[in-house]
């Protein structure tokens, strides 16, 4: 069986982002590999708790077994993030202090899966995080027709020859392997134009649309902020532009107190800010982590606190139940608990 040889990206960044503290709780959407969740442990040490959730049954498998280390302390299921508080709400692993997603692909689904997310090697046109799901690329590669495919291409893989390659395609059918897709991409391009391969964004608008990525991001940003106590932390590692600005979007709005159009004189859209921005800016890896690990170069770390106002005034996210909540299910901040019942003491 494959293991892993996976390299966490921005590590120390993100032990920062997150405000990993002795004793909290965390959620580690993107187990992958394991190594962001064994460092998350380590400095959460004495009595932290994480949970870990991965779509990838193998990932999970891996990630098990390289963090037996810490059993006790962590809980680890096969599920996908976009039924992250369904999932949480199951285990009982609700609110915590910290939610990290790490959306790259892990080493072990580029180098051993054999699922073809990668055109290094030959493989079957998969590209499944869970063997389980019913749509693959294949299908989508020898049944779309090619205005479909070509939409596609140029939406999730951001491809300027979307429709050149659907063509080629469509006359190349069937297609099985990763290699055979990517050489007639290449064809199609007519070689190599720049740093990255010709076949890279077609495969990851393949990949996206195969796992539902972008949909299933929106949907798992909204539920963590439910699922974030007072002051807790929502961390995000995208790694391409649709991503990234899907989380940038998710964390503007929700820490604007106000989401009206411009051109609405006055407020009537009643919103709330949830979130602080953490960071103004984007955080990316030094020139020393990418020369490292050149995997990390397109690695962007957005972070945002978790806030609501009410009267002007920074409170809990719920009421009452809340505070009973943290006692009863292991929040071990003092300083917190002490906030909490000093903000329902004067509501």
């Amino acid at each position: 069986m494959p293991t892993s040889s996976h390299t966490p990206v921005l590590l120390e960044e993100v032990i920062k982002a997150l405000d990993v503290q002795p004793g909290g709780r965390y959620i580690d959407c993107t187990l992958g590999g394991g190594g962001h969740a064994a460092a998350i442990l380590e400095h959460s040490s004495p009595g932290g708790q994480l949970f870990g959730i991965d779509a990838d049954p193998e990932a999970v498998r891996i990630a098990r077994a390289r963090l037996e280390k810490f059993k006790g302390s962590i809980l680890v299921v096969n599920e996908n993030f976009a039924n992250l508080e369904a999932t949480c709400i199951k285990n009982g692993f609700f609110p915590v202090h910290g939610i990290l997603f790490d959306l790259g692909l892990s080493s072990f689904h580029l180098n051993g899966s054999g699922r073809g997310f990668s055109f290094q090697s030959d493989a079957p046109l998969d590209m499944r995080f869970n063997p389980h799901q019913e749509v693959t690329a294949d299908e989508i590669v020898n049944t779309y027709s090619e205005a479909e495919l070509a939409h596609l291409i140029r939406e999730y893989g951001e491809e300027g020859f979307s429709r050149r390659i659907a063509r080629c395609i469509v006359r190349e059918r069937p297609i099985k392997t990763t290699l055979q897709l990517a050489h007639l991409i290449e064809r199609a391009i007519g070689g190599r134009r720049g740093k990255i391969h010709p076949a890279t964004k077609t495969f990851q608008a393949l990949r996206i649309a195969v796992n539902r990525e972008l949909d299933n991001l929106e949907a798992a940003l909204r539920q963590a902020v439910e699922l974030l106590g007072y002051e807790g932390r929502l961390v995000v590692i995208s790694y391409h532009s649709l991503e990234d600005r899907i989380v940038k979007r998710f964390m503007q709005r929700e820490s604007s107190h106000c989401v009206c159009p411009p051109e609405v004189p006055t407020c009537v859209c009643g919103h709330e800010a949830t979130l602080r921005l953490v960071n103004r800016r984007v955080i990316t890896p030094s020139a020393e982590e990418v020369q490292h690990n050149p995997r990390s170069r397109s690695g962007r770390l957005r972070a945002a606190e978790r806030i609501t106002y009410r009267g002007g005034c920074c409170v809990a996210t719920e009421d009452n139940h809340l505070l009973v909540g943290a006692e009863a299910t292991g929040w071990r901040r003092p300083a917190l608990l002490k906030k909490l019942r000093l903000v329902f003491s004067m509501s």
